[in-house]
């Protein structure tokens, strides 16, 4: 890391903190830690920027055809009454004249070749008319009406000289590799990948592939939670599965802080005899946040050993998926270099009723898109369950119910973000 950590990087004084007040300390407190390393621009999608990019010459970099046709140099009685010219040269893209035409003639031009000296305008091609001039030499006929300057290209249209093109903390599309390599860059500075290490716990819990045993279950949150944190764009590491034994929790800890920049642990953040990450960590490094308003998801903590974050999740697969989303995936856009993401969110009508709600904390249900007679509108998965996978799976987005709302009636206009916000796509 070429940052350090607060020792009280999520200190707060409240027992239980709204949805608000965790992001608000979360992006108050965390700064990027990751370091930097020079990335192909053609294998930079995805990564984050470590420095700022500024055009040291313009795009396009020459005056330039925008079609194929003929240029000259136009005059208020061309343009108005139209003119024919004497045809002499010919430019293509790569392959400019070697000299400035003669004044009054008018050259063959082909989309991207740099525009004559003296030349202002292109005609296009379908639109004059080829005759034989003086000795046999062919001539254009420029129609009335064309606008001096029509089909070119200036120099610096897309982007000035000394233009700031991207800004340190963006996350690289493929059409900013585009605008990179249309700057000449091969190759840009980058924020190095953090490393995050997802551990699952509990003595029930076994990876897919072995035998299922009595009382045992599959691990269904690990394979997820490496997949979210590539599309966080950090590098997954597998911890494996830690045992209910405190001892054990513990010594895992404190080796994974010494390899990884940030832990992901799925299970073992209640307060039940049997939980014991949340006293590991108590013990070897430093737990802040814990228990947050919210449904699904309220048993989380946030913490750290040394410099390495610690987060840990709920056990049920949709609580891990959705706290991962409000609160890990934008943590780990800001660690990594990244500006906090904030996840756009639309307001639609309820395709759906929900009445008598429990207020005092937020509740993100599993939402669907339906197209209606009257346009888009939001469904909500039928069953709550955190364990029903089936529902993530169903689900276009998250639907987001205030504290203090009492029901939800059909037509109610809801707060929806889609999964796409995050990087995620059907």
């Amino acid at each position: 890391m070429t940052g350090k950590l607060l020792d009280d990087c999520f200190a707060y004084d409240k027992k239980r903190l709204r949805h608000d007040e965790a992001l608000a300390i979360l992006k108050s407190r965390l700064v990027p830690v990751a370091g930097q390393e020079a990335v192909a621009v053609s294998q930079a999608v995805g990564r984050i920027l470590a420095t700022p990019v500024r055009a040291v010459q313009p795009v396009p970099a020459h005056r330039n055809a925008a079609v194929d046709g003929f240029s000259f140099a136009a005059t208020d009685r061309s343009t108005a009454d139209g003119v024919t010219l004497p045809l002499e040269g010919r430019a293509a893209a790569g392959h400019a004249l070697p000299r400035a035409p003669r004044p009054g003639v008018a050259v063959r031009i082909f989309t991207g070749a740099a525009m004559p000296e003296g030349h202002d305008t292109v005609v296009l091609q379908e639109d004059v008319g080829l005759t034989a001039g003086e000795r046999g030499q062919q001539a254009v006929t420029v129609p009335p009406g064309l606008k001096a300057g029509a089909n070119v290209r200036n120099a610096g249209e897309d982007v000035a000289a000394g233009e700031l093109v991207l800004d340190a903390g963006s996350v690289l599309r493929p059409q900013d590799l585009a605008a990179l390599a249309s700057l000449g860059l091969a190759e840009v500075a980058c924020s190095r990948r953090l490393s995050v290490g997802i551990v699952s716990s509990g003595d029930e819990v076994i990876r897919a592939g072995q035998p299922l045993g009595a009382g045992q279950v599959y691990d269904a949150n690990a394979p997820m939670l490496a997949a979210l944190v590539a599309s966080a764009g950090a590098a997954p590491v597998d911890l494996g599965v830690m045992p209910d034994s405190l001892e054990q929790v513990r010594a895992s800890l404190q080796k994974a802080a010494t390899r990884v920049d940030v832990i992901i642990a799925s299970g073992g953040t209640s307060r039940g005899e049997e939980d014991h990450l949340v006293g590991a960590l108590d013990q070897v490094g430093k737990r802040h946040l814990w228990q947050l308003a919210i449904k699904p998801g309220r048993p989380m903590s946030f913490g750290q050993v040394g410099d390495c974050v610690v987060m840990g999740l709920p056990g049920n697969p949709v609580a891990v998926f959705v706290c991962f989303l409000l609160y890990a995936w934008p943590m780990l856009r800001r660690l990594g270099g990244g500006a906090w993401p904030e996840p756009r969110r639309y307001r639609l009508p309820a395709a759906f009723a929900f009445p008598n709600r429990k207020l005092g904390r937020r509740e993100f249900w599993r939402g669907m898109l339906r197209e209606t007679a009257d346009g888009l509108a939001v469904d909500k998965f039928a069953r709550d369950g955190s364990g029903l996978i089936s529902g993530l799976r169903a689900a276009d987005g998250l639907i987001d119910i205030p504290e203090d709302t009492p029901e939800v009636r059909p037509g109610d206009l809801v707060s929806f973000i889609p999964f796409s916000e995050y990087g995620l796509v059907r």
